[in-house]
């Protein structure tokens, strides 16, 4: 009779528990979407967060990373989900490890993430960030195989977006690549100045307000002429 009842008492306190335990993911559930309407980041986040330890879930964490990500707090995204290259990570996930760890200027891991990205979805804007990390660590021939592919298949209608200025502002992806073109052409041939500004004016030439493609050909301009002068 004592083991009945206390199996009773147990089963009506694990009903209990499953049922407060739903509740609030119900409740949690309603906030999401209240915080969501009104675009309060840190409500989401916090929604997220209680929603994820009632019951954890690889889609709800990857949704936590990805608005960390989006709001720039790239290394709480990274510790939501984590550094390593996993073969069972969502499409998502591979992305906000590549994006946060480029911002967190760790190109290496970064490139690790993008190739990874690259081999699932093959497109034109990874093939730039590729490209642009492979020109930072110093794999140029790889760099170049990267925008070749971006150049033959970027379309009029892509858009990059730079920041250098105060006011951000965006240039046709095909110019972005020519202007990576350039400086490939520059690490390749320290002596050959003339190769990259051809490709810096191809840039420029889509792009007329590609201020980068400007400043990178006034600086080959500057070395030519201070090349010139010593020589002479």
């Amino acid at each position: 009779m004592k083991k009945t009842v206390l199996l009773l008492l147990l089963l009506v306190g694990f009903t209990g528990i499953s049922q407060t335990k739903n509740e609030l993911l119900e409740h949690y559930r309603a906030y999401y979407k209240e915080m969501r309407m009104q675009g309060d980041v840190n409500g989401v986040i916090g929604a997220l967060t209680h929603m994820n330890v009632l019951s954890p879930s690889k889609e709800r964490r990857d949704t936590l990373a990805f608005v960390y990500m989006n709001d720039g707090r790239h290394i709480q995204a990274l510790n939501t989900i984590g550094i390593e290259k996993n073969a069972d990570d969502s499409e998502l996930a591979i992305q906000i490890k590549a994006v946060s760890l480029k911002a967190l200027n760790q190109p290496k891991r970064a490139l690790e993430h993008f190739e990874a990205l690259f081999s699932r979805n093959p497109s034109p804007y990874i093939a730039y960030e590729l490209a642009d990390l492979k020109i930072q660590t110093g794999d140029i021939n790889g760099a170049i195989t990267n925008i070749e592919y971006g150049i033959a298949n970027a379309t009029d209608e892509m858009q990059y977006a730079f920041y250098e200025r105060q006011q951000p502002y965006e240039v046709p992806l095909k110019a972005a690549f020519y202007h990576l073109k350039g400086l490939t052409d520059f690490n390749q041939d320290k002596n050959n100045i003339d190769a990259a500004i051809v490709s810096f004016d191809e840039a420029l030439k889509i792009a007329p307000n590609f201020n980068l493609a400007s400043l990178s050909k006034q600086a080959l301009l500057s070395r030519k002429e201070e090349k010139a002068t010593e020589e002479n």
